[in-house]
């Protein structure tokens, strides 16, 4: 009785062993490091050591009349192609700032990523980068829980803007970077942080623009089948100071689509 009791404990142990090997997330591979992939893009260093990878296009930011900060979504980072003519950009003087998110691309992973770290994250980039008071953020797809978390915590510097040119279906540059640190450090911490619990909820936020000195808007697909139209009608509902543009033929991928009718949006009432 005693050994068979002593049979199953040892099992027991090996089975718990091997779920949490199972389980275990394996080691980010950290650029720069003995082994990893290596630094080829700008980074700026974060307060707690971190580093963040970031790319810049467009008018010089010192003489910039728009300064956009652009948030890539799940699986995307900052390479993501935007087709903006260089005379749309030279004749509104538009600075982009794209980045990568913790874990993707070239930026160091961040276990305790969450949905308040991402605006601290977009702050102290902006600080680093000397951006200024006033600047633009634009997150897509996923990204735009960065976008919330902005407006949650950081609402002096948070604004949306819609991107004045549809994407064009050029495949990105440096794809396959953007998951080289591990998938587990990018796309599943993604999903953590963005599905899991909030430390607010966005009916909850309280206008950060009361003097009308900036604006908050959310672009939405009417046939979009990964975030049904619904939820952002909804909320922009229960938020009446957020301006709701309803893409009547558009999926989740709209901005991709080159079709100038994309950009004439339906507001709500």
């Amino acid at each position: 009785m005693i050994n068979r009791i002593s049979v199953a404990v040892v099992v027991a142990v090996i089975l718990i062993g091997w779920t949490y090997m199972a389980i275990k997330p394996p080691p980010p591979k950290i650029c720069g490091s003995i082994n990893g992939p290596p630094v080829t893009s700008p980074r700026v260093k974060l307060s707690d050591g971190r580093h963040l990878a970031y790319r810049e296009f467009g008018f010089p930011k010192e003489e910039a009349r728009y300064k956009i900060i652009v948030v890539h979504g799940y699986g995307g980072s900052k390479d993501i192609h935007l087709p903006v003519s260089q005379e749309l950009i030279d004749d509104l003087r538009i600075y982009f700032l794209h980045f990568d998110r913790a874990g993707y691309g070239e930026s160091d992973p961040y276990p305790s990523r969450s949905v308040k770290s991402e605006a601290y994250d977009i702050q102290e980039l902006a600080d680093n980068l000397q951006i200024g008071e006033r600047f633009y953020i634009t997150g897509m797809s996923m990204g735009a829980y960065s976008v919330w978390s902005c407006l949650k915590y950081i609402p002096h510097s948070s604004d949306d803007v819609e991107i004045l040119k549809s994407l064009s279906e050029t495949p990105n540059t440096g794809q396959e970077k953007i998951t080289q640190q591990g998938e587990y450090e990018s796309l599943h911490r993604d999903i953590m942080a963005g599905f899991g619990k909030w430390e607010f909820g966005p009916t909850e936020i309280k206008n950060p623009f009361p003097n009308n000195d900036g604006s908050v808007h959310i672009w939405q697909g009417f046939e979009d089948k990964i975030i049904p139209y619904t939820v952002n009608r909804y909320i922009s509902q229960k938020l009446p100071w957020i301006h709701y543009h309803e893409v009547p033929e558009g999926g989740h991928l709209f901005i991709f689509k080159n079709k100038q009718s994309i950009l004439v949006p339906e507001e709500k009432n």
